[in-house]
């Protein structure tokens, strides 16, 4: 007889897990087999809501070494010395598929990464793009719900996707690299990966500069064809987790080089558009790359479920020496991101194993839904109080900083969403300009109405005349008076 004996949820033994208790061989079920019941109940309840955006991802484990002495900008300790590591856990994605659909979609793909610190988790969720279709929050469900379906055909609906883009032409710089050759990686290895937006680094000092993320990958960057992308979507849906997965257990381990671009807190006032625009990337040539460390990434997870599909990532999650931008696409996902995962998770979501910081959590909150852990004991439960509890420590504030203006709801107050879009167009090859311009039309051809068209086709001429023309002749729709 096994040692290994079959329990119930709450440890007693089972003796039959292969027949249900009834009245006899022929007789119906008896509501007493509690087995059965509590069986019955949970598989029932194996399902959490999928993420609204990013429910199809992988992950895996690994770890961040410093490799550049970046002190003089940030006093986060996890990257307080050269040769320093931190455990870390990511999670790619794509955006806008179900859990279950295919990896080989032209889609950006989420590039979220947690570093287990001394002083707590820190998270970077960016993208394996620098910048975004929308830059002020307030449009993120309107933009989603273009990417997700129709909820009368629940069919994905083109007209939707390009009527939306078309009427926000903020977002033509992602748009032009979302139907590039970089819109469909040829593995998750194989791409970079982007902070996305503007962060702030504030030293030992309190002197303070703002940054931008860049993770490049070692791996060189690859991407699929269309045809092929298909093809593979077919007959291996889960051909970016499968590649990943065998990849580390193989030993072959990817690896990216961190690096960012460093802004003096001055410069944000004066710099020709404004830098915490998550829809433009600043210059490298006015703010090189700074290298600050490598990822590698050598251990898959144990358990699909507990470690990736119960992974929670947040901008909000901060650790000292690392705080906030103004952009107001950030300022609304500060919000957003938590708030998803206490509905997707339970507000105790940051106590799962694969969230929980390494450092011993201290405050004041108690219960809640699936509390699990000790629930603060016997500790005092209040602030401020008499009996040694946990105080607020002044030299971890996040820096001050002047603010100004007049409340309202206002736009960006620079507004060319065109020259980036078109510097990037110009600096294709003509192969590549080829595959853009033929994705794009083939993207638009299900397009209904022809207004949807042409007003996005006069975005395309303001990037670059030619970019425009050449959509416009793959649409057989009529091109500019003035060209």
């Amino acid at each position: 007889m096994s040692s290994n004996k079959l329990t119930t949820s709450w440890g007693a033994p089972v003796g039959d897990n292969q027949n249900s208790m009834t009245a006899g061989s022929r007789g119906p079920t008896l509501i007493q087999d509690v087995h059965l019941l509590e069986k019955l109940a949970h598989f029932n309840r194996e399902r959490v809501p999928e993420r609204v955006v990013h429910a199809k991802g992988a992950g895996a484990h690994g770890y961040f070494e410093v490799t550049n002495d970046v002190t003089k900008y940030t006093k986060a300790a996890f990257l307080s010395e050269v040769g320093k590591r931190t455990p870390l856990f990511i999670r790619f994605s794509t955006v806008a598929g179900e859990l279950g659909s295919a990896d080989t979609v032209r889609d950006p793909r989420g590039f979220a990464v947690k570093f287990y610190t001394e002083e707590g988790n820190y998270d970077i969720v960016g993208n394996n793009t620098p910048v975004f279709f929308i830059r002020d929050a307030i449009k993120f469900p309107d933009f989603i719900h273009t990417q997700k379906r129709d909820p009368k055909t629940h069919l994905k609906n083109p007209t939707a996707v390009w009527d939306f883009w078309s009427l926000s032409p903020e977002s033509l710089h992602q748009v032009t690299i979302l139907m590039s050759d970089r819109g469909i990686p040829a593995t998750l290895r194989h791409m970079h990966g982007f902070g996305s937006h503007t962060f702030k680094w504030t030293n030992a000092e309190g002197e303070g500069v703002w940054i931008k993320y860049h993770f490049k990958t070692e791996q060189g960057v690859k991407n699929l064809d269309v045809n092929t992308a298909a093809k593979i979507a077919g007959e291996n849906p889960d051909y970016h987790t499968e590649d990943l997965f065998n990849a580390i257990e193989n030993g072959d381990y990817p690896a990216w080089k961190l690096y960012v671009q460093i802004m003096p807190l001055e410069d944000a006032k004066t710099y020709r558009f404004d830098p915490f625009d998550v829809t433009k990337v600043w210059s490298q040539k006015d703010y090189p790359l700074i290298e600050v460390g490598r990822m590698v990434l050598d251990r898959n997870p144990e358990n699909y479920f507990a470690e990736v599909e119960q992974a929670t990532f947040s901008p909000g999650t901060l650790v000292p020496g690392i705080d906030v931008s103004p952009d107001k696409m950030l300022q609304g996902r500060l919000f957003a991101y938590h708030d998803a995962h206490r509905y997707r998770v339970g507000a105790n979501h940051q106590a799962l194993p694969i969230n929980r910081a390494r450092n011993k959590v201290n405050n004041y909150q108690r219960d809640g839904q699936m509390r699990f852990d000790d629930n603060g004991g016997g500790s005092v439960y209040y602030e401020p109080n008499s009996f040694g509890g946990p105080k607020e420590s002044p030299e971890d504030k996040q820096a001050a900083y002047p603010v100004q203006g007049i409340a309202d709801s206002v736009s960006y107050d620079h507004n060319d969403h065109y020259t980036q879009a078109g510097d990037l167009y110009r600096l294709m090859s003509e192969d590549e300009r080829t595959r853009l311009v033929e994705n794009i039309v083939n993207a638009m051809k299900p397009v209904e109405k022809e207004e949807i068209k042409l007003r996005q086709i006069e975005h395309f001429y303001k990037a670059d005349p030619e970019y425009g023309k050449r959509v416009a002749e793959g649409l057989g729709l009529p091109i500019k008076k003035d060209s």
